[in-house]
């Protein structure tokens, strides 16, 4: 008895303990954040803003950037973030230019053509942008070639080989545990559920990803050849006869200008700012300027413009910022209808879908503001099914080229594991009330009838779909369904088919609401919805999921791959999804 009560004094006081430690940790991370927030940033004169994109790029730069789940901050980069201040540092007199380093872009093409985008602005000011790296992956040579010049380490890596898409699919798995799936479908090209149908990609699916991938590559490969002034057909066959194997090869065909070391790059900078050999360059970093405040041109009362962020996978009710909850968004687009400030809406779009009754929650709200006040989409690297959903009928949708939209089809998984239960030696029984009470039982198949209901359910809900999409792109039912059939797109060719009005950006969507609402140039941005604060992230990393969450990415899982797995947990019912969970590479 006295060794049991050892045990249970010692088991208070370790939770005693880790509770307080725990408390300290907290409270000295908070004081951290405080004291950073706090640090004012002066920069000299003959700066350079200094861009390590060697981080996970997404939409909306995060409020918090601590996590007590992982004892790390969080060094994602916001785009919104990243544009403002490059917008920012070309009108700033002591920022000289720009030097970027990056080996690998974590980001979508659509995300890097507007960072692109951004510094060919920015060279128009007369500042140069200069990019080094020693190892480049396909994005990140993208990227570079938006600057005046390309530094190369003489022995580094390239990684410029094209496009590809892989698809997984699981279906000899899910026989070998006899797991048998279930799976009703709208759109020839709706390829969702291939990875649990088939053990390859069927026709129509091969056909829209090849050309898909086939229509980025023309609008990188356009682009990698006028920034380099060199012809397509020459940097097509390199790639082809895997011709580019060292730095000389780059520098021969032009893709760089100069193998250097960083050392090299150091000296050369200092030229450019007019840096005495023996000193050191005046940079400032990304985070720190950001704390560098502009003189406010607008007064408190002015008119705003609301950038609504609808980024991640679309679920019902609410989500957290890693997602887009129906109920969430829905809300945030009515009050933001209701508020007299706010004068047009631009809802930034990243998402490759979800539930469709989330989906028409947040489009209902977006019909309901449609006529009260202009609302613009811009679409990110991924505006797809769910996602162009909420999205076709604003008053003007802009995506970038490389923006993957479309995938307007509908579809119902699920599946019945009997024999997987029955290996393991566990069997079931039911009493019901009804015939069909344990139709979404996973011990049970699907009768004939009860197929035909949930396929009754899925028509009608593609039928929706179409007559959002007529409606909104002002086309016939007909048009609408010869484009959708659950086809994706990528944002050049969805242009040409009507499924969005223009290309661009965050920028450009900006411009657009400012127009269609008749604003002069004294107007605010508003972000929403509201972001976690540091004292709300800092409980939430305390909790069972992001302690699971935090194990998984030790193990070596991505943040994108936990978030599809929740996703996959999390959505039920009838779903408008992409075809796969795809990274295009």
């Amino acid at each position: 008895m006295k060794s049991f009560f050892k045990s249970v004094l010692a088991t208070i006081v370790g939770i005693v303990l880790s509770t307080f430690i725990l408390f300290i940790v907290g409270l000295f991370i908070m004081s951290a954040a405080l004291r950073s927030q706090e640090k004012t940033v002066e920069i000299k004169s003959n700066s350079i803003l200094y861009l390590d994109l060697n981080r996970p790029i997404i939409d909306r730069q995060p409020a918090s950037s601590l996590s007590l789940a992982r004892f790390s901050r969080d060094f994602r980069i916001g785009l919104n973030e990243l544009l403002s201040n490059i917008e920012k540092a070309k009108t700033d007199d002591k920022i000289k230019g720009i030097y970027i380093e990056a080996k690998a872009i974590d980001a979508g093409y659509a995300t890097v053509d507007e960072i692109r985008e951004a510094l060919k602005d920015f060279r128009t000011s007369g500042k140069f942008v200069v990019y080094y790296s020693d190892f480049l992956t396909q994005k990140a040579y993208y990227l570079a070639t938006a600057a005046d010049e390309i530094f190369f380490n003489p022995a580094g890596i390239i990684m410029l080989n094209g496009l590809r898409i892989k698809t997984n699919h699981y279906k000899n798995t899910l026989n070998k545990l006899g797991i048998e799936p279930v799976v009703v479908k709208a759109g020839n090209y709706k390829g969702a559920t291939e990875s649990i149908e088939r053990t390859n990609m069927s026709e129509p699916n091969r056909e829209q990803l090849s050309r898909l991938v086939e229509s980025i590559w023309e609008s990188l490969g356009q682009e990698i050849s006028e920034s380099r002034n060199i012809q397509l057909a020459d940097l097509n066959s390199a790639i082809n006869k895997l011709e580019l194997k060292s730095g000389e090869d780059l520098k021969q065909l032009n893709l760089v200008d100069s193998l250097v070391y960083k050392g090299d790059v150091i000296n050369y900078l200092k030229e450019l700012t007019s840096t005495p050999m023996n000193s050191d360059i005046s940079s400032v970093e990304l985070s720190a300027y950001s704390k560098v405040v502009q003189k406010k041109t607008t007064h408190f009362g002015a008119p705003k413009i609301a950038i609504i962020y609808a980024t991640g996978i679309i679920i019902d009710g609410e989500a957290d910022d890693e997602n887009i909850g129906g109920e969430k968004i829905a809300r945030t687009i009515r009050k933001a209808r209701g508020d007299s400030l706010i004068k047009a809406i631009v809802l930034r779009v990243n998402s490759p879908g979800g539930s469709a009754l989330a989906s028409e929650v947040i489009l209902n709200e977006i019909q309901r503001t449609k006529g009260v006040k202009p609302i613009v989409v811009s679409m990110g690297d991924m505006a797809a099914s769910g996602g162009y959903y909420i999205s076709c009928d604003a008053d003007s949708i802009i995506a970038g080229l490389n923006t993957i939209t479309g995938s307007i089809g509908v579809f119902f998984r699920a599946g019945y594991s009997e024999k997987l239960f029955n290996k393991l030696g566990i069997t079931f029984d039911i009493v019901k009330t009804h015939q069909h009470a344990d139709m979404y039982s996973i011990t049970r198949p699907y009768t004939e009838e009860e197929i035909a209901y949930q396929k009754y359910n899925i028509e009608s809900t593609y039928d929706l779909f179409l007559k959002h999409v007529s409606k909104g792109r002002d086309i016939s039912y007909r048009e609408a369904d010869k484009i959708a059939q659950g086809r994706v797109w990528s944002g050049k060719d969805a242009k040409e088919v009507g499924l969005v009005d223009s290309y661009g950006g965050f920028n450009d969507a900006i411009s657009a609401a400012k127009k269609l609402a008749g604003l002069e140039e004294n107007f605010r941005i508003v972000e929403l919805p509201r972001q976690e604060t540091t004292l709300e992230k800092l409980m939430k990393d305390l909790s069972v999921e992001a302690k699971v969450n935090s194990s998984l990415e030790e193990l070596g899982f991505d943040r994108k791959d936990i978030n599809e797995i929740k996703y996959l947990l999390q959505c039920n019912g009838i779903l408008t999804a992409l075809p796969y969970s795809f990274h295009l590479e």
